[in-house]
């Protein structure tokens, strides 16, 4: 199995077993990327009724697909209830998380995940539990029309990767 190492002066080093590793640190780049751009972005004019039902339409269509029963809420660029919807046999705790998730993403510009993600590292990053109004939780995310962030996507229910799907989904929905 070859996988690849290092990148030195332009040239891809193969090792053999470094996949995962080599694989996760590709990863986190990127991913420290988008978090760094969706964080810098502006807040634009709060989503619409119409484009929260589009967001909710296409989180719900995600959550059907996979047999998913979820609380999805979406709220606007200021962190206000917009949307919400409970499948019927939902747990009823996942609507105030839905909603937390929602305004986490909304309020600090960035996925819940990235919250989660830091809390997990440990050290400094235990410092996220003392924020208020954030949710360390994956399944809120941005929603970003036309380059800016008009709202947030909250999704709570099923695990916490499995909630960050169906938001993700909504928010592609109207991006």
């Amino acid at each position: 199995m070859r996988a690849v190492g290092t990148v030195l002066a332009g040239q891809i080093d193969l090792h053999p077993m470094k996949t995962p590793f080599a694989f996760v640190v590709l990863v986190s780049l990127l991913l420290v990327s988008l978090r760094a751009q969706v964080a810098d972005l502006p807040y634009g004019a709060p989503i619409t009724l119409a484009q929260a039902r589009t967001v909710l339409t296409a989180a719900q269509a995600e959550a059907a697909r996979n047999q998913w029963r979820v609380a999805i809420a979406i709220v606007d660029s200021g962190g206000h209830l917009v949307l919400f919807e409970r499948s019927d046999t939902t747990q009823y705790a996942s609507a105030e998380v839905a909603v937390e998730k929602a305004r986490t993403a909304s309020g600090f510009r960035r996925p819940s995940k990235a919250f989660q993600d830091n809390v997990a590292a440990g050290g400094e990053g235990l410092r996220i539990l003392g924020l208020t109004g954030a949710m360390a939780i994956e399944g809120g995310v941005p929603i970003i029309h036309e380059g800016r962030i008009v709202g947030a996507v909250g999704v709570s229910g099923v695990t916490s990767a499995q909630d960050g799907q169906i938001a993700r989904a909504g928010a592609a929905a109207i991006q």
